[in-house]
């Protein structure tokens, strides 16, 4: 820890949710002479790396400025009147719940935009892209950052505009639908939701979240509670995504570029799972103990459903592609962090959030290699890579081969890498559920999970073998004669993703103790 003082930190917090939006106004301005270089399009490029880059830094600086001994306050605190007939706040903090997400989201974005200055995607505008990039990460800062029910209901819509216009504008075939689909079925989740808000703030006299927290739904009934649970959850489920409401999720990760994947992936479907955590379990704990069973019910069955559809997907002759099946291990994934959150145990919850992190890392890497492989080879179709003898990427790419291979055995769950610990914490939970919850009906929810990550092994093991291993000279049709290994601009822009996920599996307490603490206080109402 470094000793910044309050009112610098308070700036940082506000700085990092507020710079991005500034420089999206900045980006659609011509650039002055001197800073065009050599065509306004490398211009404009470079500055969405120069902004998204400050935004880290002063993400790393909150995080070096953080109190790591009492992670369960919040800090770097802005609250200030804005709506005073509804008593809605522009109230801003940060615990150890939320700023691991923000120094995450804050380090891919600023992943994506150094990979497009180099790679950018083909579409109309570059001007246009950038902006939509960074509302995009000024929406999804401000949803970790925000304190008032209202202003995180206008931070989690802030994002659907700019993303659904980088999936039309810049993705591939079927785009059009693809985007149509994501935007509809968000948007309903989101009305049903921002009910469910303004039915506890109604009930409760305040939208502030952090009152809330400690009040624990004392203020609230307990059909308030539940149906509060309903109608936010919906909204919750629809982003995290929680099967059956994922249809949307797969046809966008399919069409949307590899910057756009990435960061719906590492970063928007965070925002469901953490909406649960930080509103349902503290605010309506009621409501949530009812629901609890039916969530773990869900979620277990979207790990096997996930993991199913992905064998399914590596069959030669299915046409499976890569980008969906990443896609729909994402409904695999999110399953076990929806079954951490359903225990309402410390253990479970720890779980979920790490879980979190670590998909975050680990499939924002995985979208990052498989966009690789779409350049490469011009398709991200497991038959086209695979052919009669495989990619060989092993022989032809061994870096590539290797990186890929690293991440699919991260994403199944290897000891000593991120994957691991969240899935493993959210078991323990079922296996001992907070008490009332039927632990019979949680010990099956728990073998379920444990068969899907067996499926899950099964499956990214074939990926492996049909596209890394092979001959390297006898190549698919598709292949180029001579395959480049990875560029200099892809190590960097990788290289974090996999240096984090080694260091959290080797090093969990460095995850769990934010957490903990944050988590045990709010499972206890603000009273711990």
């Amino acid at each position: 820890m470094i000793d910044i003082s309050p009112s610098v930190m308070q700036f940082l917090l506000a700085f990092i949710v507020v710079a991005p939006l500034v420089g999206a106004l900045a980006a659609l301005l011509p650039a002055p002479p001197g800073l065009k270089g050599r065509s306004p399009e490398q211009a404009v490029l470079r500055h969405g790396v120069t902004v998204t880059g400050v935004v880290l830094a002063a993400a790393v600086a909150l995080t070096l400025g953080f109190d790591h001994d009492t992670p369960s306050r919040f800090q770097a605190t802005t609250d200030i009147s804005w709506i005073q007939a509804l008593n809605v706040r522009i109230h801003l903090g940060i615990d150890g719940i939320s700023l691991p997400l923000l120094l995450m989201t804050a380090l891919l974005f600023f992943l994506c935009a150094l990979y497009s200055y180099f790679k950018l995607p083909a579409g109309p505008s570059p001007k246009a892209f950038v902006a939509l990039v960074l509302v995009l990460e000024s929406g999804t800062l401000a949803t970790f950052a925000v304190l008032d029910l209202l202003l995180f209901f206008l931070a989690f819509e802030m994002v659907l505009i700019p993303m659904y216009f980088l999936i039309a504008r810049w993705g591939g075939d079927q785009r059009q639908s693809a985007a149509w689909k994501f935007i509809l079925y968000t948007l309903l989740g989101s009305v049903v939701m921002l009910l469910g808000l303004l039915l506890i703030g109604l009930n409760s006299g305040t939208f502030d979240m952090v009152a809330l927290a400690s009040d624990n739904g004392r203020e609230l009934t307990r059909t308030t509670q539940l149906l509060a649970v309903l109608a936010i959850g919906i909204g919750l489920a629809v982003k995290t995504p929680m099967w059956p409401l994922h249809s949307w999720l797969p046809d966008a990760h399919t069409a949307a570029p590899t910057v756009g994947s990435v960061l719906l992936a590492g970063v928007l479907l965070k925002m469901g799972t953490y909406g649960f955590v930080r509103i349902l379990l503290p605010v309506t704990p009621d409501g949530m103990h009812t629901v609890a069973p039916y969530l773990a019910a869900f979620a277990a069955v979207g790990i096997v459903y996930g993991s199913l559809a992905c064998l399914a997907l590596t069959r030669k002759g299915s046409k499976g592609d890569l980008k969906r099946l990443i896609a729909y291990s994402s409904v695999g994934h999110m399953g076990f962090v929806l079954l951490g959150i359903a225990t309402m145990t410390p253990t479970g919850v720890n779980g979920a959030l790490f879980a979190n992190i670590a998909h975050g890392l680990i499939t924002g890497l995985l979208f990052f290699l498989v966009g690789a492989l779409k350049d490469r080879y011009g398709s991200s179709d497991l038959d086209t890579l695979a052919g009669a003898t495989g990619a060989a990427l092993y022989g032809r790419a061994p870096r590539l081969g290797a990186l890929l291979a690293f991440a699919a055995v991260a994403s199944l769950g290897l000891p000593g890498l991120a994957g691991f610990w969240g899935e493993m914490l959210a078991l323990f939970g079922a296996f001992d559920p907070a008490e009332g919850l039927s632990r019979p009906a949680f010990l099956t929810f728990m073998a379920i999970g444990a068969f899907g990550t067996l499926l899950t092994a099964a499956y990214l093991l074939i990926v492996v073998r049909r596209v890394c291993m092979g001959d390297p000279q006898a190549r698919p049709e598709a292949a180029p004669a001579v395959l480049s290994d990875v560029h200099g601009y892809e190590f960097a822009a990788w290289t974090p993703l996999v240096a984090l996920t080694v260091l959290a599996g080797l090093w969990p307490a460095i995850l769990l103790g934010l957490t903990d603490p944050a988590v045990q206080k709010l499972l206890a109402g603000g009273n711990a």
